[in-house]
């Protein structure tokens, strides 16, 4: 799947219930769900790296979808095929 059909589906399945949630509680779902991936991390459990990986994924294209941002144009700004720090594909810088 395309980043834009991605965002797409979720503009589809969620957009609405996104916009009444507002755009602060949808963030605070998005810090949530980077919890839950850390927790996974710490225990070491793949599966569940895997899923939350997939949740983060989910509430980052509902954020973009409620600011009205291209995830794929700002991607593909930001990291134009190559380290927006030191320029270099691959990276060099050291942290």
């Amino acid at each position: 799947m395309e980043i834009a059909a991605f965002q797409q589906l979720m503009r589809d399945l969620y957009l609405e219930n996104d916009k009444r949630r507002g755009n602060t509680a949808t963030a605070l779902w998005l810090v949530e769900e980077v919890g839950e991936l850390a927790e996974a991390i710490r225990r070491d459990d793949r599966e569940n790296i895997r899923e939350e990986l997939a949740d983060c994924f989910a509430w980052i294209g509902a954020l973009a979808n409620l600011y009205g941002i291209d995830l794929e144009e700002a991607f593909k700004e930001k990291y134009p095929q190559s380290c927006p720090t030191c320029g270099r594909n691959p990276c060099i810088c050291t942290d």
